[in-house]
């Protein structure tokens, strides 16, 4: 594959030309020259470019066609070349940042062109309907262009919601006859596995028919019909393919390590995740044995054993974080927070239905609340969007995954230590196997990308070193993680190794409060890091610190 492999070096070489000329995105440029060191052409780049990343449509679908790719290409490689001429060396470190984030999607869009090809491997690309908010900035894993987010809809519909739902649902049928003549991968458990998100979407486009909302629109009804009808054929013709399917679905060590530092800008390579992942694993279980140890006379956590019971647990459970977070300095609490997380408090769950987090959440629901960060950060997207156009939104590709789940899972950890549980000492406990899942789990996917292991081989160790049997109860929720990692490369480490990346930042930051003599406050460090927006950890803790010497591995692996 021939990447284009950039530098994090800002004084780059520069182009002449009139730099107040506008660019068509759709227009090659090759021909013209271009120099820039002004941050609002950088800003106006951005735009052309996510402009350029949302594909033409084909029989009103979004075009995934090979031909398609390989036509809009040099336009592609225009927009790069756009970014590289401009000159970023006399910049604040913020401004570079934003830079960085538009250089690291333009990788990711090279990476999907030449390696990832989620278009021609990955049947789970084209699953249309979503029924969930994702509680990261977007939805986790290659998505396509034009889903249906069933979550946004409220029934009965309104006038114009029910012509955008008509509009939407009139899409399947087309796309899934595009996707029959794209998918052309032999990724064997991809495609194996891509099957169940397609037959799931045919339930819930079932269930909608069966709205009593929608019982008297005849056309409505009728555009699900066709939409079912579609969507059969495609499973049909899924499996039927299935047969065929040989091949690995990982991405191996070298284009998974590019992937990470060029796109993610996760500072690590294939060995180094494994190295850190089989290090928290151990060390999570380390703590867990030690804790059981230390509580081994207090009385055991009790479940909640009634839906009343869970109840008066959960809404314990929210004031307790958010007391804690407010009185305790950790974090400047705002008015959406509460709010935020009171609306995913979950619900009672028979003991024979729990899986892994539903087990935990019904002993204690703190630690899985402390994960649920992520929903501060979505309302803060909404109610306090950050000034910079380039951070406002969702990265693409999933380039948040370091810093939204990273910092999720760390909190986790250091809520604990700032004292969250100093009443109820067992619950610690929770929050070691919950480390130790993630750790089992990103093993699993590393390994599975290095096509060392298949995904169920992967799910072997995910389970078999989860804590207390805790992965073995309910086996749709390891389907679903593996699935998820091996379509999207990185995601299944960056709880662990985003952790890794905050912990880094956090220490760099508190020796540099002590350097001049500072005091260093947990709650400025939260308030910095919610500031800069929802961006790679590595850019955050340059951000913070303004030090990049954690980019170096970077710098070092990066050639034109």
């Amino acid at each position: 594959m021939k990447h284009i492999l950039i530098r994090l070096c800002f004084c780059l070489l520069a182009l002449s030309c009139d730099n107040s000329e506008k660019v068509d995105p759709n227009q090659p440029i090759a021909s013209q020259a271009y120099q820039s060191n002004s941050y609002d052409d950088l800003v106006k780049l951005f735009k052309q470019w996510r402009n350029f990343e949302t594909p033409p449509l084909r029989d009103k679908a979004p075009d995934y066609t090979k031909a398609t790719f390989e036509k809009r290409w040099p336009q592609f490689k225009d927009l790069q070349q756009q970014l590289k001429a401009i000159d970023t060396t006399s910049w604040a470190v913020d401004k570079k940042v934003d830079w960085m984030i538009v250089w690291a999607e333009m990788n990711g869009y090279d990476f999907n062109y030449h390696i990832l090809k989620p278009w021609e491997r990955d049947p789970a690309f084209y699953k249309n309907i979503w029924t969930y908010k994702s509680d990261v900035p977007a939805h986790e894993g290659p998505t396509n262009h034009a889903t249906t987010e069933l979550w946004t809809y409220t029934f009965p519909l309104s006038s114009d919601e029910r012509e955008r739902f008509l509009h939407e649902l009139q899409v399947i049928p087309p796309l899934y006859k595009q996707a029959k003549q794209n998918l052309t991968g032999n990724a064997k458990d991809l495609w194996i596995t891509g099957i169940r998100d397609i037959k799931e979407q045919r339930g819930v486009l079932n269930d909608l028919k069966s709205k009593p909302e929608l019982q008297n629109d005849s056309e409505i009804l009728a555009v699900i019909d066709t939409a079912i009808t579609a969507t059969t054929a495609f499973v049909n013709w899924l499996e039927s393919e299935s047969k065929t399917k040989t091949g690995p679905s990982g991405i191996g060590k070298d284009h998974y390590t590019w992937y990470l530092q060029n796109v993610h800008l996760v500072p690590l390579t294939w060995e180094n995740e494994v190295t850190i992942l089989k290090r928290e694993l151990a060390r999570a279980w380390t703590a867990l044995k030690l804790e059981e140890h230390r509580n081994r006379n207090l009385p055991k956590l009790e479940d909640a054993n009634s839906p009343e019971a869970y109840d008066k647990m959960a809404n314990e459970a929210a004031a307790s974080l958010i007391n804690f977070l407010d009185k305790q300095d950790i974090v400047t609490v705002k008015p959406y927070f509460e709010p935020a997380l009171r609306e995913h408090l979950g619900e009672y769950v028979p003991k024979a239905e729990r899986n892994f987090f539903v087990i935990g959440e019904h002993y204690d629901p703190r630690p899985l609340y402390s994960h649920f960060y992520h929903w501060f950060e979505l309302a803060r997207m909404e109610n306090e969007p950050h000034p910079s156009e380039i951070r406002k939104g969702p990265l693409l590709y999933n380039i948040f995954d370091s810093r939204n789940e990273g910092t999720a899972t760390a909190v986790e950890e250091l809520f604990m230590q700032a004292g969250l549980y100093d009443d109820s000492p067992r619950t610690k406990e929770i929050v070691y196997i919950m480390i130790a899942q993630r750790a089992a789990r990103g093993l699993g996917s590393l390994y599975a990308h290095a096509n060392i292991m298949t995904m169920e081989e992967a799910g072997g160790i995910h389970s078999e070193y989860t804590p207390r049997g805790w992965m073995k109860t309910e086996k749709e929720l390891l389907i679903f993680e593996q699935h998820l990692y091996l379509r999207q490369p990185g995601y299944g480490t960056s709880y662990i190794t985003g952790k890794y990346l905050l912990e880094s930042a956090l220490a760099d930051y508190a020796q540099q409060q002590e350097s001049v003599g500072q005091d260093f406050k947990v709650k400025d460090f939260f308030d910095a890091l919610n500031s800069i927006g929802n961006i790679p950890i590595s850019l955050g803790h340059w951000q913070m610190t303004g030090r990049d010497r954690h980019l170096e591995t970077i710098k070092n692996q990066s050639s034109d």
